[in-house]
């Protein structure tokens, strides 16, 4: 089953996509960049008011100076007690020793998901050290928000292979980059693990305008329900099992 993963720049959005029965609540700041962050304070209190009813997540930004503060922000972001920490593969790092730095910060159960971008040449390849650095997922997205859409970038086979090989790998998967309603149908059919959507939930489709909770109503309506476990909200100190491959139910 796919999840419907919403992404959130304030609390009272969270709150909002939390009420429409959004799967993934995702914390990130749409005015900051195709990841921008949220402050801690402002992660703090999204998991005060949400965190244990629903899985959040959470980006550290972009354009991060390297990649031993690539891990230190995950570390920080992670210790807020969100459940995924998403990291940016952005163009320009070395994508193989970026994964290293994050391995120890993974082995102490940070669940970190690599988002890789559709529009930069995505190395598939990636998957492998990802998985073997202790990586909770890999997702797809767009960096350019005001350039082509995902299904724009990659063709639905090739955006198929990459579910099945980050699957194969037992990572968690999720498919993003400026997605509409008329893109759910086929990309459900890839059995990607979350659906992740911004822009299609504000007004006028706009990623930096009022969150919709109409929008978000008929998204719901067209992604079933996801039917597992929940997750809890912080992983313990030590590695954490890897999580199932599907979305989180409702409470």
């Amino acid at each position: 089953m796919t999840g419907l993963l919403a992404s959130v720049a304030t609390v009272g959005e969270a709150r909002v996509a939390f009420d429409g029965g959004a799967d993934l609540i995702d914390l990130k700041d749409p005015a900051a960049g195709a990841l921008g962050a949220w402050s801690m304070p402002a992660i703090r209190r999204a998991v005060r008011a949400i965190g244990g009813r629903r899985p959040l997540s959470a980006t550290i930004g972009d354009g991060v100076a390297d990649a031993g503060a690539v891990a230190q922000r995950t570390a920080a972001t992670g210790a807020q007690g969100i459940d995924y920490v998403k990291v940016g593969f952005f163009p320009g790092y070395d994508h193989r020793a970026l994964a290293e730095a994050l391995a120890g910060e993974a082995a102490h159960g940070t669940r970190i998901v690599a988002v890789l971008f559709a529009d930069s040449h995505p190395d598939f390849a990636l998957l492998d050290r990802l998985a073997g650095c202790g990586f909770t997922g890999a997702m797809l997205d767009t960096a350019d928000k005001r350039g082509a859409s995902l299904r724009d970038c990659l063709d639905d086979a090739r955006l198929g292979r990459f579910v099945d090989d980050a699957r194969r790998r037992g990572l968690l998967v999720g498919l993003a980059g400026s997605l509409s309603r008329a893109d759910v149908a086929p990309l459900v059919r890839l059995n990607p693990d979350y659906l992740g959507f911004r822009g299609a939930l504000c007004e006028a489709g706009r990623r930096e305008s009022r969150f919709d909770s109409a929008r978000l109503a008929a998204l719901r309506a067209s992604i079933p329900r996801a039917a597992t476990a929940p997750i809890t909200a912080r992983p313990p100190a030590t590695p954490a099992p890897r999580p199932a491959r599907t979305a989180p139910p409702l409470p």
